[in-house]
């Protein structure tokens, strides 16, 4: 009964209804809460009886370590010893290895679909060697470096990117949709920006729980376009969420071009319209990336607030296997930039001179990375693919009933037609 009553209340012309859960509050109770009300003080304001705009903000300029030849121009920073720092250049090679023999796979019809991190290998591992691996990594698609560093094995990536039975995620996800729950490691999603609400539901979570974790998410200067990017960065600055806001500006949003994504300067200055402390970092930098993220990363854990990490830099390869750049840009441009402004051989470069690596040792690591990763692609081409009528499961606790239908009417098809559905690849069903 208390269910179906209805109260109407008039309140400026207007007819509300009233849920049954407020009809039993006593009329009372109102109008002492109301007395209980502090009275809140409008804030001081500073006012200026001059009229005058404004269209720019002061520049925020990159933070650097290393230049492009390798020299140290901040001493203070130069603070990674020689064991991680090598730990660091080889998985920054094993990755662009990596893209190198996965990419020509696409082009051979061996996969369906793949994305280079060329340009960006300092961006993943930086990032990632400054970071806990208890912090959770919601990614956007050009970070298989930070999961690389994590512990997930050449073996798991061909298996993810061949979609077969191997596969995590039972070969549902395109190629370079990575998850792995155990590395803490969000799914990839296909749909620009979708991971930033998320991170900043999650980093709001780690704080009022009083857990010293951050979220982490990553995305590029084009998703910042999008409208999630705005919702997210105000819910986690108004809300005080523990995360890590982490922008790889590689110049070109697919075609894109930066100068028709924005006409500010940047993503660093909507940090600061948000209230949240931000850093400009020279993407192209490992040392400048990983003491950008340390420091961010105690900022959020002790602090209880949000940053954003703008990484200038530049993707020197094509957006994926379904592009190409080179229509929209010059090939002395992307010539400088894997020539001279690369990460890997910046970084090369001051190994060099401290002594710790020379030509030979590289190409001997590359060789050996080439043969353990073309093994990884050969074995993960034999692996069956996931039973078909596997389909249908982990979408709910269980089935339901339109599932169910669609359950029968594949089975049926599959058992009538079979030469159809080429099933001498997959899992046999039981």
């Amino acid at each position: 009964k208390k269910i179906s009553r209805v109260i109407k209340m008039k309140r400026f012309g207007q007819v509300f209804r009233v849920a049954p859960s407020l009809q039993r509050i006593p009329t009372g109770s109102f109008a002492a809460a109301a007395k209980k009300k502090s009275v809140v003080k409008p804030p001081k304001v500073n006012y200026t009886h001059k009229l005058e705009s404004s269209s720019t903000t002061p520049e925020i300029k990159p933070f650097q370590v290393i230049d492009l030849n390798g020299d140290v121009v901040s001493p203070e920073y130069e603070n990674i010893d020689q064991d991680l720092l090598i730990k660091m250049y080889t998985t920054m090679v094993k990755l662009n290895e990596f893209d190198k023999i996965f990419y020509d796979s696409q082009r051979q019809g061996r996969i369906s679909f793949y994305m280079t991190h060329f340009g960006e290998e300092a961006i993943n591992i930086g990032s990632a060697a400054a970071l806990d691996d208890q912090d959770v990594v919601f990614p956007q698609y050009r970070e298989a470096g930070v999961l690389m560093w994590r512990g997930y094995t050449i073996d798991q990536f061909a298996n993810q990117l061949s979609s077969n039975n191997l596969d995590e995620a039972k070969g549902r996800q395109m190629p370079v949709h990575y998850v792995s729950s155990k590395l803490n490691w969000q799914t990839v999603s296909s749909p620009l920006c979708t991971q930033l609400p998320h991170a900043a539901g999650s980093g709001y979570a780690f704080r009022i729980q009083g857990i010293p974790r951050v979220a982490v998410t990553y995305f590029g200067e084009g998703a910042a376009s999008e409208g999630d990017f705005h919702a997210a960065m105000n819910f986690a600055a108004t809300l005080k969420s523990q995360t890590l806001f982490f922008c790889r500006n590689n110049g070109y949003a697919i075609s894109t071009p930066i100068q028709d994504q924005y006409a500010g300067d940047g993503i660093a200055p909507r940090g600061l319209a948000y209230g949240m402390n931000t850093i400009r970092v020279d993407g192209n930098d490992v040392f400048a990336v990983y003491n950008a993220v340390r420091q961010a990363r105690d900022y959020i854990i002790q602090e209880k607030k949000p940053c954003l990490i703008e990484a200038m830099s530049y993707r020197y390869g094509h957006h994926s296997t379904s592009d190409e750049s080179s229509l929209y840009r010059s090939s002395d441009e992307m010539k400088y930039w894997n020539d001279i402004n690369n990460p890997v051989i910046r970084l090369g470069k001051y190994l060099s001179k401290k002594g710790w690596y020379d030509e030979a040792e590289d190409a001997k690591i590359r060789k050996n990375l080439r043969t353990e990763i073309l093994t990884a692609l050969k074995k993960a081409e034999k692996v069956l693919k996931p039973k078909p009528l596997d389909l249908f499961e982990d979408v709910y606790d269980k089935m339901t009933g339109n599932l169910k239908e669609q359950y029968t009417d594949l089975k049926f098809q599959l058992n009538k037609y079979p030469e159809h559905y080429g099933l001498d690849k997959y899992e046999p069903d039981e």
